[in-house]
This record gives structure tokens, sequence and C-alpha cells, in this order.
């Protein structure tokens, strides 16, 4: 009987050949939404103009990304 083995033991998939990524949110961007979502499960998160306290979690982190932008950190524009 006549056994084949690849080499390496390893299979023969092709490798894709995809471009290297950058980082979309960079460290410090993720750090500032942290911070706002600690803020509104602790109920001292309040909204811009109104002052309303923020109960929803996205509306924590969209806030958290606004602030992470007016500092300049690596962030993707807003989806129009």
């Amino acid at each position: 009987m006549a056994t084949s083995t690849a080499k390496n033991g390893s299979s023969t998939k092709k490798s894709s050949t995809k471009k290297k990524s950058t980082r979309k949110y960079s460290p410090a961007s993720q750090k500032s939404v942290e911070t706002e979502m600690r803020a509104m499960k602790k109920g001292q998160l309040k909204s811009g103009r109104s002052g309303k306290k923020v109960t929803d979690p996205k509306q924590a982190i969209a806030i958290g990304l606004s602030k992470a932008r007016k500092e300049g950190k690596t962030v993707p524009p807003p989806k129009s």
C-alpha cells in the first residue's frame, strides 16, 4: 500500500492575497468610548444641548467617538 503525504504535513491551500489592513480605531479612541460607556452605566452621561441623561448604549458610543474625533484620534469619518 502506498500512502501520499504533503510536505511538512500541511495542506496545500492557496494563501489569499489580502492587503494588510490598518487599524480603524486607535486604542486611545477605544478608551474614550469605554469611559463614556462607564459614565452611562453610572447614570452620569448627559447628552449635548438638552442635557438629558443618556440611557442608550449606541448613543454613548456615538458620544465617545465624537469626543475622540475632536481630540484628533484615529477614527473613521461618521456615516452620512
